[in-house]
């Protein structure tokens, strides 16, 4: 979503002095709208208009006070906590700094290339809440993080543009966290609309597929249920297009009012007639007295034997419709509202289908939580996007030899020079048109939609380059659906998944009067790990044959995505993929595993997010294939999380971002673990990569690891003798029969278990006490035909004594047991000498790890 929502904007504008706001409106246009002082902004380094600017703006139309003036609010060169790096500004307020400044020249065109150095600052400020970034010309206005942002145009703002910048930078609202209030509002607004429109949307579509069912018994039902989702895209494209100046304004109603008024004058037709007469427009265009269509069409609008022929109740859709279409689709519901409504709609769309074909339904385990696919948030495609396609675009503008700082106006420049600038932004742009960028289980299209986003984004910089260079105002080169047509690719095993995408990417792209695009070469139903027939049937993808373009230049530039992860997979699947990804472990199989194997295949630059078992548990072949290309990670704690900070609410275990290029070697690694303790935190580390991540263990990710520890562990590896006397095993997997293997109930058959912390057990050094779980130990509950899988473990790891260790996710804690069970929450270690494997032995060993800070 947009940072702030405009209807909480305009209930905190009321609460603003309308006369002060004209005050400073006047002042603000006198200095900043001025074309000679516009000039010589431009023509002033940074550290020249440095400290004037903040005088002009905040001082003078803000109404903050600079020091030194006494009592003063607001400071240059602001030192960090840390460190002896300097922000260009600070607001100060109680000797608390609740806002950071950076200053660049009017050669920085793009700030987004700032909000690092920017956030650096901010982070060093524990109380710091609010970003502002400015070249001059241009100011960002940043609320806790980088994910969304304001940005305006100082030499072009307009008056209802400026009291939003008011409302945000004025020193009596910092003081008083209006901006802060604005945005939890906004969520909460934006949360608000999400369920009610997802709930009018869901009853629409459950009202309507059981009435075409009523009224159109002559047609498969599966059929029928197919065509009332591709009916509801039809409509939502409307509500859409009549508010965001796509179609003329209140379409809908004008449809059901001339409906109204046939009736009056005894010419009744079906309502859906007078709607289906509309698509005809859309597709094929119309030229009235009173307003005009334009033919967007894209393939959504064209004819529809069964669509076109099938009947609906008047009084359904009318009420339906009327209702969706007051639902404000220009400033309230964006795409990433219909995202979200989108991704629930598909697990309806799960359930349903799984009744027409008479499967058994789990209501709690929807398909699409069987093939493990669950809504990405937008913070984590944009990462994803940002250090994979954005990685890329500044690699090849270092190649051309573009740098920023080049780009400015000069009226003295030689021609010849600004031509040999012009031709480097020419031949980038060229590059960027062909960029191709795959999702390969692309769902409704969030991470397709991310980089749509960011390649919008960096075609406008190219152009506000040149315009900088040639000194005349901008002109965009490029339209965003040339940008579904040749940079973004999309397969999904869902069909309505992929129907869902093509939408969500028209919305996001349509422009007044210009055709959609035809994404049908691009966005594509298969399974994307399987290309036999035999074995997937009509699904199975020939990812060559599809993408013949494609791979003509090597295959995709980018693979970026979050792979279903736990995906119930057939016997005779598990078979072909053993066999096709056979550098991929295959003793716990999982769909996650056989996507990093295709993406490997399919691209040299991956960006995916996976559960974090790739990190620590069966998946060694998988890291030593990745390890060295691996630049980056983010561990994102989801188990434990508050609810409404779980990147994944639906998902039971932890989340990481990899990001990867097959052909470097990294050998540092950087990485954040974004965790819950009373707050969210996010620490960031670089660490050699052979201190966290050694074969001989392995190639586990250690990421927990600290410096002392690093320092203890290798000196430990230098002399110790534990790992000759020891041996070390995993507890129990449960796979994906947890509740069939794990109890409360006691039995003769059920074996006592310690389960973890967070599942009631009192785990300390020493000694724990169980909760009182047990395992039901009994090897034939797994039924490998129907695809299930766990590990049991030897029994004589359990029954002999032992140390149970927490696994590296959990505090570290450590104690003796000699007769319980264990969950893989833990590791178990024994003398290899099993005569020498007692209780008095085994203290020696306890007393050392638990002497371990």
């Amino acid at each position: 979503m947009a940072l702030f929502q405009n209807t909480v904007i305009s209930k905190y504008l009321k609460t603003q002095n309308p006369e002060v706001l004209f005050e400073k409106w006047n002042l603000f246009t006198s200095h900043f709208h001025d074309p000679a002082i516009q000039e010589n902004i431009r023509n002033s380094k940074e550290e020249q208009y440095q400290e004037g600017f903040l005088r002009d703006l905040f001082v003078k139309v803000l109404g903050y006070t600079l020091n030194p003036n006494p009592d003063f609010n607001l400071t240059t060169e602001y030192k960090n906590v840390k460190d002896a790096k300097k922000a260009d500004g600070a607001v100060i307020i109680d000797d608390n700094v609740p806002a950071v400044i950076e200053l660049k020249g009017t050669d920085t065109t793009d700030l987004g290339t700032v909000e690092d150095q920017a956030f650096g600052y901010k982070n060093n400020q524990p109380t710091c809440k609010y970003v502002i970034i400015s070249n001059f010309e241009k100011l960002r206005f940043y609320i806790d993080n980088a994910i969304e942002h304001i940005e305006f145009n100082l030499f072009k703002l307009k008056e209802d543009e400026f009291k939003l910048l008011y409302l945000c930078l004025a020193y009596e609202n910092i003081k008083n966290d209006i901006a802060s209030k604005i945005k939890n509002e906004s969520l909460s607004r934006e949360d608000e609309i999400t369920k009610q429109l997802y709930k009018d949307y869901s009853v629409f579509k459950r009202e309507l597929f059981q009435n075409l069912i009523e009224e159109n018994p002559e047609y498969n039902q599966v059929e029928l249920f197919k065509k009332s989702q591709k009916l509801l895209d039809r409509l939502l494209f409307l509500f859409f297009g009549e508010d965001r100046g796509l179609l003329p304004p209140n379409s809908v109603r004008m449809i059901l009012d001339q409906w109204n008024k046939l009736k009056d004058l005894d010419e009744y037709v079906p309502l859906y007639d007078r709607f289906k007469k509309y698509f005809g427009y859309l597709n094929t265009g119309f030229k009235g007295k009173q307003y005009d269509v334009f033919a967007y069409n894209g393939g959504l609008f064209e004819p529809d034997e069964i669509l076109d022929n099938t009947k609906i109740d008047d009084n359904l859709l009318y009420t339906h419709s009327l209702k969706l279409s007051e639902y404000d689709f220009e400033s309230e519901v964006d795409v990433n509202i219909l995202g979200h409504i989108f991704e629930h709609s598909l697990n309806e769309i799960d359930e349903i289908k799984a009744q027409l074909e008479g499967e058994e339904i789990d209501k709690t385990k929807t398909k699409r939580k069987k093939d493990g696919v669950f809504y990405t948030p937008k913070y984590i495609t944009k990462y994803i996007v940002e250090n994979t396609v954005g990685k890329l675009c500044e690699e090849e503008k270092t190649n051309l030899g573009i740098k920023e700082e080049d780009y400015y106006t000069d009226k003295k420049r030689q021609l010849k020079t600004k031509q040999i600038l012009l031709k480097k932004l020419q031949d980038y742009r060229t590059w960027l048109h062909r960029i191709t960028i795959i999702d390969p289980a692309c769902g409704s299209g969030s991470f397709l939609i991310e980089a749509l986003n960011f390649l919008i984004e960096e075609h406008s910089h190219i152009d506000e380059m040149e315009a900088k260079l040639t000194d005349s105002s901008i002109a965009f080169s490029y339209h965003p659906e040339s940008i579904l047509e040749h940079n973004l690719y999309g397969v999904d095993i869902n069909e309505d998944s992929v129907e869902i995408a093509k939408l969500s990417l028209w919305l996001r792209t349509a422009e007044p009067n210009r055709k959609l695009s035809s994404l049908n070469d691009n966005l594509k139903c298969g399974n994307s790990l399987i290309d036999d027939p035999e074995v997937a049937g009509d699904l199975a993808f020939n990812w060559e044959k599809e993408f013949p373009k494609v791979f003509e230049k090597g295959g995709f530039d980018v693979v970026i995505g979050n792979p279903p992860y736990g995906a119930k997979l057939s016997k005779k699947e598990k078979e072909y993929l053993k066999l096709k990804y056979s550098f991929i472990d295959s003793s716990t199989p999982n769909s996650f595993a056989y996507f990093i194997g295709l993406c490997y295949g399919l691209s040299s630059n991956l960006g995916l997010i996976v559960p974090d078992s790739f990190l620590i548990k069966d998946f060694e072949k998988t890291r030593s294939l990745l390890k060295k290309g691996i630049s980056n990670i983010i561990w994102y704690q989801n188990t434990g999380m508050p609810e409404s900070e779980k990147p994944f609410p639906e998902v039971e275990h932890d989340v990481v971002t990899f990001i990867f290029n097959k052909n470097k070697t990294y050998n540092t690694l950087q990485y954040s673990l974004r965790k819950f303790d009373t707050v969210i935190k996010e620490e960031k580390y670089i660490r050699d990569k052979k201190d966290i991540c050694e074969e001989k263990y392995f190639s586990l990710f250690n990421l927990l690891i600290d410096d002392l520890t690093i320092s203890l562990k290798n000196k430990v590896i230098s002399n110790s003798i534990i790992k000759k006397e020891c041996q070390i095993h995993e507890g129990i997997h449960s796979g994906n029969i947890r509740e069939k293997l794990f109890t409360l109930e006691k039995s003769d058959l059920n074996k006592p278990m310690f389960l973890g912390g967070k599942n009631g057990d009192k785990i300390d050094n020493y000694y724990s006490n169980r909760f009182g779980w047990f395992v039901n130990y009994d090897q034939s509950l797994i039924n490998k035909e129907k695809g299930e899988y766990a590990s049991l473990r030897d029994e004589s790891i359990f029954i002999l004594p032992k140390i149970y260790i927490t696994r590296t996710g959990n505090p570290f804690k450590c104690f003796l047991d000699e007769k319980n069970y264990a969950s893989n929450n833990f590791f178990s270690l024994q003398l290899k000498d099993l005569e020498q494997n007692n209780k008095e032995n085994l203290s020696f060993y306890l007393c050392i790890f638990v002497s371990f800070p």
